[in-house]
């Protein structure tokens, strides 16, 4: 029987690794180490694999647990806005520019004032690549409301990061000064 279910939950799981791990990144920045938050949700959705009825919505079921863990963690915890120290390993493995990883900060910092329907809804979008419909099923809500999340988190994304620009301008070129 174990062996059954350990097979049925790889076969499922096969396909919602990349898009789980993605997600986890995003959502766990500052939070949490993804890997962590990775393990947890696979764990509980093991131990929960029989009760899925729908094995092919395997990926939703799993980006819920990671949403709901992630937003347990942070109630949690003090939030300190910070790159964590893998992710900036990665962005530099990749030969990423000291410049993308100070704008890349800045926008995870953004994403998290944005209320978490926003947040999740433009993470899921334009970060992962989900279909509208996709995302309504995932976070259990009508396509409208999907597209109203995406559209005014991007409104309110881009106002806040407007309003900031001013500042990050100014705080650029002192750190550009100082690291010079």
């Amino acid at each position: 029987m174990t062996k059954t279910k350990q097979s049925d939950f790889l076969k499922a799981y096969q396909n919602c690794h990349e898009p789980l791990v993605r997600y986890c990144s995003v959502v766990s920045h500052g939070k949490m180490d993804a890997e962590d938050l990775v393990q947890d949700v696979l764990l509980a959705a093991y131990a929960n694999f029989d009760k899925i009825k729908n094995k092919e919505e395997l990926l939703h079921y799993l980006l819920r647990a990671a949403r709901n863990r992630s937003v347990s963690k942070f109630r949690k915890q003090k939030y300190k806005a910070r790159l964590l120290e893998k992710h900036t390993e990665r962005l530099v493995a990749q030969e990423v520019s000291a410049d993308t990883i100070l704008e890349i900060q800045l926008l995870y910092k953004t994403l998290d004032q944005l209320p978490e329907n926003q947040k999740d809804a433009l993470i899921l979008f334009e970060i992962n690549g989900f279909s509208m419909k996709e995302i309504a099923v995932i976070q259990e809500k009508s396509e409208g409301a999907v597209k109203t999340n995406i559209s005014r988190g991007r409104q309110k994304l881009k106002a806040m990061l407007t309003a900031k620009n001013e500042w990050y301008t100014k705080i650029y070129g002192t750190i550009k000064t100082i690291a010079l």
